[in-house]
């Protein structure tokens, strides 16, 4: 079961309303405070307007490789959702603890603080860090300008544990993903002329079609890996925009969609794949009307993670959590930047279910933190050893 101080931490988390459109300075603050209190080093990175901040922290000699504790502080959106209690306050019901974040991921941050005492009481060898990001939630965005500062360190981490929501289960892979945003812009008049019109709506429809097939013809002949509960790279249209009335030939759409894909595969094909499509969809528009267009760009993009099972990271994860057993996720993390941009191998491992993120009444139970706890404090005698 969670510890008092676990409990305690992560109500004082969940308080701090940091929906990824928000600012988390007052969450940094409150952290900085804590750690302040035990005599903890510790740094911000911020964003390039100051609204925002990561958080970086060491336990233990700094000039030696450690471990990385990783998470993010924002948070998704409760905008209506129906809660049975406040969503930034933490309540507790029948072994479970409820709020927004408690488990995705605020739970594990919890952890990491309600154990620093304890990290900093003993005489650690190797150091603990923890990285505190922000942005994960809209593209894993904050986490960047934090690994850009880690990479040009001497010193680099031997490895990092990402602590999103996985059941304490130690998972090596999670797919990449690109999302897109596509605006078509046509000529609009009345319906019964529709003819001497370029249809916004209908134009779009072609690039939403194409998609959907590239998605079909992964599912049925892409490359597979059975691990996933998803095994194959996936596409999948979101949003679609478009058009006023039906007796008006709309002049402007848009959708967003994006890709899930296999490590093993090349997201950057894909979206070449589609921009190729809407391309010729363009051509096809500024036949009929030279000013109409169809523009394509990228939201939000992040790697995937493969870290092979015999890593010592992977190696070390399983013996702290006391399993052989590991997974692949097709949610994104920021695991794998921690690989692509500072050569940090990285596993994920956490309390919690991915299946109670981001709904009303999001929760984690007492037990699921209380593993964690476990598998922190067993990190904390093998970074003495």
């Amino acid at each position: 079961m969670a510890s008092d101080a676990t409990r305690d931490l992560l109500a004082r988390l969940v308080a701090f309303d940091t929906t990824s459109r928000n600012s988390n300075l007052a969450l940094i603050e409150h952290v900085e405070a804590y750690l302040d209190g035990l005599g903890i080093t510790h740094e911000r990175v911020t964003d390039p307007h100051g609204g925002k901040a990561n958080l970086f922290a060491t336990i233990g000699p700094a000039d030696r490789p450690g471990i990385v504790l990783s998470g993010h502080t924002d948070v998704v959106p409760v905008d209506g959702q129906v809660w049975a209690s406040d969503p930034f306050a933490l309540a507790r019901r029948d072994g479970k603890l409820y709020g927004r974040g408690a488990c995705d991921m605020k739970g594990f941050l919890a952890v990491c603080l309600a154990l620093a005492p304890e990290m900093k009481a003993i005489a650690l060898k190797t150091p603990i860090h923890f990285a505190f990001s922000y942005d994960e939630e809209v593209g894993c965005l904050g986490v960047r300008g934090l690994l850009d500062v880690l990479a040009a360190r001497p010193v680099k981490p031997l490895g990092c544990i990402v602590g999103e929501p996985t059941d304490m289960q130690v998972v090596i892979g999670h797919k990449a993903k690109r999302s897109l945003i596509a605006t078509a812009k046509g000529t609009g008049g009345h319906s019964s002329r529709a003819p001497e019109f370029v249809n916004a709506v209908e134009h779009l429809a072609e690039l939403v079609t194409a998609t959907t097939a590239i998605g079909k013809r992964l599912a049925a002949s892409g490359a597979r890996d059975e691990l996933y509960d998803v095994p194959h790279t996936t596409a999948h249209v979101g949003v679609f925009n478009g058009g006023t009335a039906l007796n008006i030939v709309p002049d402007e759409a848009t959708t967003e969609f994006e890709f899930r894909v296999l490590p093993t595969e090349d997201p950057d094909a894909l979206v070449a794949e589609i921009r190729g499509v809407a391309e010729e969809i363009e051509a096809e528009m500024k036949a009929r009307d030279p000013r109409a267009s169809l523009d394509l760009r990228i939201k939000s993009e992040f790697p995937g993670l493969s870290t092979a099972p015999e890593a010592e990271i992977v190696t070390l994860a399983k013996r702290l959590a006391g399993r052989n057993d590991h997974a692949k996720v097709a949610y994104g993390t920021e695991a794998g930047l921690f690989v692509e941009m500072a050569g940090i191998p990285t596993v994920i491992c956490g309390p919690g279910s991915i299946g109670e993120a981001h709904k009303a009444d999001e929760f984690v139970t007492e037990a699921q933190l209380g593993a964690c706890e476990d598998f922190v404090r067993k990190l904390i005698a093998h970074c003495a050893a």
